[in-house]
């Protein structure tokens, strides 16, 4: 809180009354005006007796010198958060739209990038970067952060979004990002500077506020033949710079504005989300990271879920291994760290190498992999699109959720097949049902109390 300079202290006065009528007023004052709809006003307005205010609380970041604290205020029952969800349903997806090019989601997304940039551009000198934006959840102003959810609408050329008025949106967006209250060891806080860590709405936020800061970088790095990537507050660079230049380009970086403060790891190896990346003599060697405080704790094959979750697990682990490792030497070693992990979780030896073998059966690879095919498979599997998630259609689609136990394996099996015989010939037929499992209500269950 002294550092960030983000949060004001109310003393022991409770602003959720306040909080409450400002923000129904709010909503019935834009419904007057015709700025949203009935239907919008009566989804984002809310009910006195079902809010809360949101609270401040404290994860230990254990893989970081020093133990830091990673503050998040939780505030799934928040005044605003009805707001806060429809706003970033409405623009996350243009977001993602926008900066397609410079920013990527996962470790997979990089290695192809890289494996591509790296086929033409890597040499023996070439340096891997990452860049740490340090607290830019807090430190991104309110009043600009706001601006470029408007300026990224512009970008795009769009008059609306879902049937909403530019304008409409900046002024719903505003009134989230100024309206952050929470609770404290007894005393109230406003959060006067960024956006709420546990708000959606402050993710696309300051995606959009460093997606305009980093162009002139994302221009320069292009220009010189690198590689550049996002994952929120963490940036990539892949580049053909003596090493003092590059350094002396990010002191340069830095100053293009106060309220962004990097952090750079430089040298011919990097780590970057769950990846490892090296230069070995102008050759990419890549292969899965793991954190320093990371535990081989999967889902334990004896708990009361589903088999199909257990199989999953142990299917896109491997899959992952596949993906990330670039020799064969690697993905030895990994597999066989993969294998110990999941006997330590008590996964039978017979059902894990059936689902190693299942990965290779699902992608049409008929013979082990070995020193020889390795690449080429592993090239294959890399070139297979992934496929998009389908939107649910609730008007075709129903689900049934029942609590799992040991006696209940069979259940969805004599349940499709009771459906069939019953709704077979029915026009209610048309509806898939789709069953899911619930968790058992076991004792941590019934004794803890989540807020």
């Amino acid at each position: 809180m002294d550092k960030t300079k983000a949060y004001k202290c109310l003393s022991t006065e409770d602003p959720l009354p306040d909080l409450i009528c400002r923000t129904n007023k709010y909503l019935l004052d834009l419904r007057l005006a015709k700025w949203i709809t009935q239907k919008q006003y009566e989804k984002l307005c809310i009910n006195p007796n079902e809010v809360e205010l949101a609270h401040l609380y404290y994860l230990p970041k254990a893989h970081k010198p020093g133990t830091p604290l990673r503050p998040i205020i939780s505030g799934l029952k928040h005044p605003t958060i009805k707001i806060s969800k429809f706003l970033d349903e409405l623009l996350r997806p243009l977001f993602d739209r926008m900066a397609l090019k410079t920013t990527v989601a996962s470790g997979f997304e990089l290695v192809k990038q890289l494996q591509e940039w790296s086929k033409v551009n890597i040499r023996q000198e070439t340096l891997f970067c990452t860049i740490d934006v340090a607290d830019l959840y807090t430190m991104v102003p309110q009043t600009e952060g706001v601006l470029s959810l408007k300026k990224m609408l512009d970008h795009l050329k769009l008059k609306q979004v879902g049937g909403l008025k530019i304008e409409t949106i900046i002024r719903l967006s505003r009134f989230v990002m100024q309206n952050n209250y929470f609770s404290f060891n007894g005393q109230y806080y406003h959060q006067i500077r960024g956006g709420a860590m546990g708000s959606p709405l402050t993710l696309t936020v300051a995606n959009c506020y460093m997606f305009f800061y980093e162009q002139q970088i994302i221009k320069q790095i292009n220009n010189s033949g690198g590689l550049y990537f996002r994952y929120i507050d963490d940036i990539f660079l892949a580049i053909n710079w003596p090493v003092r230049h590059l350094f002396k380009q990010i002191n340069r970086w830095n100053h293009f504005d106060e309220n962004i403060k990097l952090s750079e790891n430089i040298g011919s190896t990097a780590d970057f989300l769950d990846l490892h990346i090296e230069n070995q003599d102008g050759q990419l060697f890549t292969t899965i990271f793991q954190k320093p405080s990371y535990e081989p704790y999967y889902l334990p094959f004896n708990s009361i879920h589903p088999l199909h979750m257990k199989k999953n697990i142990i299917f896109t682990m491997f899959l992952r291994t596949i993906r990330y490792c670039s020799t064969f030497q690697a993905y030895l070693n990994e597999r066989e760290r993969l294998r110990m992990a999941l006997l330590l979780n008590k996964y039978p030896n017979r059902i894990i190498d059936k689902q190693f073998n299942h990965v290779l059966s699902k992608f049409s690879i008929n013979k082990p992999l070995d020193i020889k095919n390795y690449n080429l498979i592993r090239q294959e599997i890399i070139q297979i699109p992934i496929k998009e998630k389908i939107p649910v259609d609730y008007g075709k689609k129903m689900f049934i959720h029942f609590t799992y136990c040991c006696s209940m394996k069979t259940f969805p099996k004599k349940f499709h097949a009771l459906w069939d015989k019953y709704f077979g010939e029915s026009p209610i037929n048309e509806v898939l049902p789709v069953l899911g499992t619930r968790n058992v209500k076991n004792l941590q269950r019934q004794l803890t109390c989540t807020r």
